[in-house]
């Protein structure tokens, strides 16, 4: 602070020392010439100006104290002499050391107010510099916390799917009765029409066009027991998810094939009231088929107790809304009670004595993959609803 201070002085006295010769040359050079005292005047104002710019107020002030004194002692008479005869003259050098002393004051502060402007500037960039690194900082973090999330995000999902896969299995095992029931009866067609065309060619006469008749449907019932063994190796197989252009009803219709006997062995029934001309939707078909074969299977499980009324299972596919499909399966069972319809789809709940308690909140995580959104409600009159959304192609939320 004092070494400051002192380069201050030391600054101001120069400043000093260069306008008093400045001040000198030009008294010498006018004087000479012979210059009137108002060009003189003039000549020194211009050297405070120069001087005030520099924001050196107090050298400023000294010399137009020593420019009035060298107008009054080398151009207002009498010459050589610091005497004032004439009152304009005293007049004429009051408003020059007044004018010269507003310019100094005038200029140096603004000279000061420019000088606190740049310090204002130079502070705001550095506090712009510190805010900057700290948003980058947080922007790192946030990054990092994104990344992290999204590799959360995609275990879950791994281990979503790994668990899908694993509730398919098991109840490809619930379904095995019903299973080789669809399996049984296309082969035991093909063992009967070989049989019968064996038969047409061991007599006599050939019956030629009933074996061709009989080859066919052995053909037939082939690509049928085919076709079912094809949907229990895509159920049973873990493959990644596959989004396609699907009819639901389509869906809903193989679904039923995997289901229909065991919901006939169990004494229930099961029909359809499926719109047409649905509108296609995306999804993937296999697990699409899983919600549905879980929801039936539950609802048969409802149905297990009732003897006063037909155990009936109910599925109905319809517009909903404007972009999508709502799919229902509707039981007459036992319904749903308060405590347990909160925490229907939690994982590990089950209101079954051997139940995992993983198949709805699966199903739940399967149909929100999809875009869309699984929930139950009990019926009018008795058991319970449970309702699902798809979008269709074009619908989903981006």
């Amino acid at each position: 602070m004092k070494r400051n201070g002192t380069n201050i002085f030391w600054r101001s006295a120069v400043q000093c020392l260069l306008g008093s010769i400045a001040v000198a040359l030009l008294t010498f050079v006018c004087f000479r010439l012979g210059v009137r005292a108002g060009i003189a005047a003039l000549l020194y104002l211009a050297v405070v100006v120069l001087l005030s710019g520099t924001d050196a107020f107090i050298p400023s002030v000294i010399v137009s104290i020593i420019a009035v004194l060298c107008l009054d002692y080398f151009f207002i008479p009498p010459i050589y002499s610091l005497e004032l005869n004439n009152p304009l003259d005293l007049v004429a050098l009051v408003a020059f050391l007044g004018t010269a002393s507003l310019i100094t004051y005038q200029m140096s502060r603004r000279k000061r107010a420019e000088e606190a402007l740049q310090k204002l500037a130079g502070e705001l960039e550095i506090k712009v510099q510190q805010r900057t690194a700290e948003l980058a900082k947080a922007n790192d973090e946030l990054r990092g916390e994104i990344a992290e999330r999204q590799r959360a995000e995609e275990a879950l999902q791994k281990a979503q799917g790994e668990l899908a896969h694993v509730t398919r299995v098991m109840t490809l095992g619930e379904l095995t009765a019903s299973i080789a029931h669809e399996v049984n009866q296309p082969l035991a067609a093909v063992v009967t029409n070989g049989q019968a065309g064996l038969r047409w060619l061991a007599l006599e006469t050939p019956r030629l066009d009933e074996v061709r008749a009989a080859v066919e449907r052995i053909v037939r019932d082939g690509n049928r027991a085919s076709e079912v063994i094809q949907r229990i190796r895509a159920l049973a197989k873990k493959n990644p998810t596959l989004m396609v252009s699907l009819d639901i009803n389509d869906v809903i219709r193989e679904a039923i094939l995997l289901v229909q006997r065991e919901v006939s062995s169990r004494g229930a029934s099961l029909r359809t009231e499926l719109a047409s001309a649905l509108p296609a939707i995306l999804g993937d078909r296999i697990q699409l088929q899983q919600v549905v074969v879980n929801l039936v299977i539950n609802g048969v499980d409802a149905m297990a107790t009732i003897t006063d009324r037909p155990r009936e299972i109910l599925i109905q596919s319809q517009p909903h809304e404007t972009r999508e499909v709502l799919v229902a399966v509707r039981d007459s069972g036992v319904g749903l009670d308060a405590e347990s319809a909160g925490r229907l789809f939690n994982a590990f709940f089950t209101t079954k004595p051997s139940g995992m308690g993983m198949g709805l909140s699966i199903s739940r995580s399967i149909i929100m993959a999809h875009g869309g959104r699984l929930w139950a409600s009990p019926n009018a009159d008795h058991g319970a609803a449970f309702q699902f959304t798809v979008p269709i192609v074009g619908g989903a939320a981006s």
